[in-house]
């Protein structure tokens, strides 16, 4: 194949560009920021978890003491009965003495049932510092998320600009280029990943850094300078420049 030998050094342009896209490419896929968002995400959810359970047992504890107070209130109310009782002195003797070690029992279990009340508020106490503790967290991890995806954004916004620049490079360098060396480069680029040509410097194939010798070297150096040449190894469009070494 033949094509001006200027034609085929603007191919390193075009590689050049190429390069560029496939970096950016990559370092989209591979921004720090992203794992920086996941891990944000992460901890939020586990401390939101922490902040369930928290809230789980405040509520439990709330029911349990709710439940003890109104033994409580409903002991007392029956010792308040019987003391009214004794007191209205219309119970015989026999019933007095019933009211009596009934009173005994009455104050002994409100007496209990007192102290598992503040039992219960201490250990609310404790959960209400856990669930705030929890709170506080999560509050944290969510700011913390915010400007992870803050600085994901930027990052992005960045590698979305330059690609664009090096897009519209890449289209202005193509559109110079004729359409059937065009063709030989888009079409080796898409059987290597990356570029359809490669810079023929020191005598060394800057695409798969193969160097050459002997009569390989030699029909490189004798080729007319508008053949298009090929590395034999990775198949891309060798350009010739100053510094080939031929």
């Amino acid at each position: 194949m033949q094509a001006d030998h200027f034609d085929q050094q603007k191919l390193l342009a075009l590689a050049a560009e190429d390069v560029a896209l496939a970096q950016l490419a990559h370092r989209k896929r591979t921004l720090p920021e992203l794992a920086a968002v996941e891990a944000a995400q992460e901890a939020q959810r586990a401390l939101a978890d922490d902040v369930v359970r928290a809230e789980t047992e405040v509520r439990d504890l709330d029911r349990e003491q709710k439940r003890l107070e109104g033994d409580v209130d409903t002991v007392r109310q029956r010792a308040a009965r019987d003391q009214s009782r004794i007191d209205s002195g219309g119970a015989t003797p026999k019933e007095i003495t019933g009211l009596q070690h009934e009173l005994e029992s009455l104050h002994r279990r409100q007496g209990d049932l007192e102290d598992q009340v503040l039992e219960l508020m201490e250990r609310r106490e404790a959960a209400d510092a856990a669930l705030a503790t929890a709170q506080g967290g999560l509050a944290g991890a969510q700011a913390e998320q915010e400007q992870a995806e803050q600085a994901r954004d930027e990052a992005l916004a960045q590698i979305a600009e330059a690609t664009g620049q090096h897009q519209a490079k890449r289209d202005e360098v193509a559109a110079t280029i004729p359409a059937d060396l065009l063709k030989v480069y888009d079409r080796v680029a898409a059987q290597t990943g990356s570029t359809g040509a490669a810079e023929l410097k020191a005598r060394r194939c800057q695409g798969c850094r193969i160097e050459f010798y002997g009569t390989e070297l030699a029909s490189y150096r004798n080729a007319d300078p508008h053949t298009v040449l090929r590395c034999e190894n990775c198949n891309r469009v060798l350009v010739r420049t100053a510094e080939s070494g031929l």
